[in-house]
C-alpha cells in the first residue's frame, strides 16, 4: 500500500562488526547480499509470502555508509517513484538519489525532506 513505512535501512562502516553487533544485541536475522553489498535484516517472523507475519512489524537492511545514507533511513512505499520525487520537489524537498533499479525487485530513490532529514522511497518492480 502507498504512503505505509515498509523497511528501513542502517548504513555501517563495517558490514561484519554491525551483523554481529545487532545479531547478538537483538537476535535479528542478517543475510549478506554480497553483490549488493548489503545485508537483509529481518526483525519479525515471515508470513508464506516473505513478508512481516505481524502487523506493523518491518523488516530492513544494512548497508555501506555513503550518501545518500549516513543515517539510519525509513523507506516509504509508493506507486511511481518520478511521480513522488516531483511531488516531493514540489513541496520543498529535495532529491538526493533518483530512481535505481534494485535487482529484478523494484526500484529505490532517496530524498531530503525540508527538515532536512533524508527518507527512502520503494517501488515494488510490476508497479
Amino acid at each position: 500500500m502507498a504512503g505505509q513505512v515498509v523497511h528501513f535501512e542502517i548504513p555501517v562502516d563495517d558490514q561484519e562488526r554491525a551483523r554481529s553487533f545487532y545479531r547478538e544485541a537483538f537476535g535479528w536475522r542478517l543475510e549478506p547480499v554480497p553483490q549488493m553489498s548489503y545485508t537483509m535484516v529481518t526483525t519479525a517472523a515471515l508470513d508464506e509470502q516473505g513478508q512481516p507475519a505481524e502487523v506493523g512489524a518491518i523488516n530492513g537492511g544494512m548497508l555501506q555508509r555513503q550518501p545518500p545514507v549516513t543515517n539510519p533511513v525509513v523507506v516509504i512505499s509508493v506507486d511511481d517513484i518520478d511521480t513522488t520525487l516531483g511531488q516531493v520537489e514540489r513541496l520543498g524537498g529535495t532529491v538526493q538519489q533518483p530512481r535505481t533499479k534494485v535487482g529484478d525487485m523494484g526500484y529505490s530513490a532517496y530524498f531530503t525532506d525540508p527538515e532536512g532529514n533524508t527518507l527512502g522511497l520503494w517501488q515494488s518492480a510490476g508497479g
